[in-house]
């Protein structure tokens, strides 16, 4: 389709640009979500957590002009086309934030954190993902299916189609509007404002979010292949990444595919500009299982939930998606619990 590449190639690249751009923010822009939420629940800076802002304001921004543009159909988003549970993103976003507290970190931090040498990171991304494949296709999955089911909607489960059904806004006004409010709210604060390297690299992290959806529904819809239109998420493709790096001969790569490793190659990239790069290894064998459990705990909350941190807190939040604000101030709560047990001596029994 694109200087004759197949369309399979061609949106695994655009998960690898776009990925890069992620792992870098994350190493030289110290995007992460458990330190936001650390740093506003103990530290007293809601810089880092006013970046998650920044990067879903410009997302909203991006995704609903393309929409205006034509570059661009939400309605095509899988996030869009279920009826949303909320007592499934209540469960699974609440077990996801309890995990990433025990853990140390989200999958996506994880594959940032390994990028920088931490050895701990590889054990947590190899058990998020068997973990997250467990529960959507492996022995649990039935329980998954049975207690929370994938039922089509009738209409696209989006805030931004709700205005237009009920008064009459264009959904891509009502979007764009929704990002430049979430943008002035969150300039609003001049810790903020005076930190532009945060301002710099939460927009860069909504560009790259906008950029997944907006390159693999131009594929979608130009190429000669069924390719499904995506972006980030970090919980169900770090299990499919394993699976292409064993079977890769029989199993075509793919977005999920591209982005896993450009995040790990941005991170690398950028722990090396920062001369941060260094070999680390668990030797408390306490905190090594607490991390297995956490790392458990997300892969299962995150299928539970239809995304993780960035999958449901920047990537569905980006269409407006019911399903988003609930999830993220579960996971908040959760991430919040787990941190307060940890900071109180809380230990996991033998």
């Amino acid at each position: 389709m694109f200087a004759g590449l197949p369309d399979a190639v061609l949106v695994t690249m655009i998960g690898g640009v776009t990925g890069l751009a992620l792992g870098l923010a994350a190493r030289l822009g110290r995007f992460c979500t458990l330190g936001a939420i650390e740093d506003r629940t103990y530290g007293g800076s809601s810089v880092r957590m006013r970046m998650w802002g920044i990067a879903i304001g410009v997302t909203l921004v991006m995704v609903f002009a393309a929409l205006k543009l034509g570059w661009f159909d939400p309605t095509e988003a899988f996030y869009l086309n279920y009826k949303w549970l909320p007592w499934q993103s209540v469960i699974g976003g609440g077990l996801f934030g309890y995990g990433m507290a025990l853990a140390g970190n989200c999958g996506y931090g994880a594959l940032a954190r390994l990028g920088g040498g931490d050895l701990r990171s590889f054990l947590i991304v190899v058990v998020l993902g068997i973990s997250a494949y467990a529960t959507l296709s492996g022995p649990t999955a039935f329980i998954f299916d049975t207690v929370f089911p994938r039922i089509p909607a009738e209409h696209p489960q989006s805030y931004a189609y709700l205005a237009e059904r009920l008064t009459g806004i264009d959904a891509a006004w009502f979007g764009i509007l929704a990002g430049l409010a979430i943008l002035t709210y969150t300039l609003s604060d001049q810790e903020m404002r005076q930190d532009r390297s945060a301002i710099l690299w939460g927009a860069v992290v909504g560009l790259a979010i906008a950029g997944g959806w907006i390159g693999t529904h131009y594929v979608s819809n130009h190429g000669f292949e069924v390719t499904p239109v995506v972006s980030h998420n970090f919980s169900a493709p770090i299990g499919e990444t394993m699976l292409w790096l064993m079977l890769g001969e029989n199993h075509a790569p793919t977005f999920a595919i591209g982005s896993v490793i450009g995040v790990w190659s941005g991170a690398l990239i950028g722990s090396f500009m920062l001369g941060h790069f260094r070999w680390e290894a668990c030797e408390d064998p306490r905190e090594l299982r607490r991390q297995i459990y956490g790392a458990i705990m997300m892969g299962a909350g995150a299928v539970i939930a239809m995304g993780c941190t960035i999958g449901q807190g920047i990537t569905a939040f980006g269409l407006l998606s019911y399903s988003a604000p609930v999830t993220m101030v579960s996971i908040y709560f959760g991430a919040a619990f787990g941190l307060r047990h940890l900071i109180e001596g809380f230990e996991i029994a033998d």
